[in-house]
């Protein structure tokens, strides 16, 4: 799934024009939203285990085979030294888009005039990462991103049935948050910049995290509300965080940073489940944990640098020069 997730985000960060990247970002995200959708009904009808993930999983089979249609990133292939793969590609979108003329127009040294080729460094693409003051600042600070919002969007998963509400009704009210809130996130990217809508999601999903500290239990509508809101600006931190990702890393290693903002998001998924157990210390203790994770990795955030409006880096070099 997050192979699935990673390589489509990157597909469509090096096909999509810059001013259409946010929109068609949110739209693969409500994608995500209508599959929540479907799972709670799904689930609802089929309570077997068994039957529910045969469900879940034969439409990948369709999906394998529809994948081999996409078309490869031509930015990828001319950096790669296939030049003629990329024209090829090119030529195949420009047909389809009706522009057949233009696409005959291109040529193999136009597109290498075009795309800087960076010579190999020692270490590969992993080393790449850190090798540099650049790639350093933003390996980290996208780590602190991915791995904060998986972390408390599963502590808030986690406890859903701790609110006194159907698990089925929370999970469809829990999905239905994601309309409004990653519609204010291409609203917020678009407008004033991947870095605030990045670091403004996270901070008010830690604060409500926080604020569910000193609700009492009783009032449970107020904690929902709460855990609702929180868990729609993860939902939004997520969006801004696959555009905001594939922006900042250069298209040489572009995919190999989104796998560790994938990785460090597997991680967080990974720790929330033991954070829990930090309740026989003190009952608000995961609550503590869960709210100041994304409240530190919106400070972190702060030191990126902003991409709205600016082209793709290609090369480390151009991660540099930001």
């Amino acid at each position: 799934m997050a192979g699935v997730s990673l390589n489509s985000a990157s597909l469509c960060m090096e096909w999509i024009p810059t001013e259409a990247r946010a929109v068609v970002g949110t739209v693969n995200g409500y994608c995500y939203t209508l599959g929540q959708f479907v799972l709670a009904a799904v689930a609802f009808g089929l309570p077997h285990w068994r039957w529910l993930q045969l469900v879940v999983s034969l439409p990948f089979f369709l999906f394998f085979l529809y994948s081999w249609l996409f078309v490869e990133s031509a930015r990828w292939q001319v950096i790669s030294g296939r030049p003629d793969l990329a024209l090829k590609g090119l030529r195949k979108v420009a047909r389809v888009n009706g522009r057949k003329e233009e696409g005959d127009k291109l040529s193999e040294e136009a597109l290498r005039a075009l795309v800087q080729r960076e010579p190999p460094a020692p270490g590969g693409a992993l080393a790449a990462l850190v090798r540099t003051p650049g790639m350093r600042t933003v390996s980290c600070g996208v780590s602190f991103v991915w791995f904060s919002t998986s972390f408390a969007y599963y502590g808030l998963a986690m406890d859903l049935q701790g609110f006194g509400v159907d698990i089925y009704l929370s999970q469809l009210v829990f999905g239905a948050v994601d309309i409004p809130a990653k519609l204010a996130s291409v609203l917020a990217i678009s407008c004033v910049g991947r870095r605030v809508a990045q670091g403004g999601s996270l901070a008010l999903a830690g604060i409500c995290i926080l604020a569910n500290i000193v609700v009492p239990t009783g009032l449970q509508t107020l904690r929902m509300a709460l855990a609702v809101i929180g868990k729609g600006s993860l939902a939004a931190s997520f969006n801004c965080a696959y555009i905001f990702s594939g922006e900042l890393f250069p298209t040489v290693i572009r995919q190999t940073g989104m796998g560790l903002g994938g990785t460090m998001a597997r991680v967080g998924s990974m720790v929330a489940p033991l954070v829990r157990m930090a309740a026989d210390v003190t009952p608000v203790l995961p609550l503590v944990i869960y709210g100041a994770a994304p409240i530190i990795s919106a400070i972190a955030t702060c030191f990126l640098p902003e991409t709205r409006n600016a082209p793709l880096p290609e090369t480390v070099k151009d991660v540099e020069r930001r």
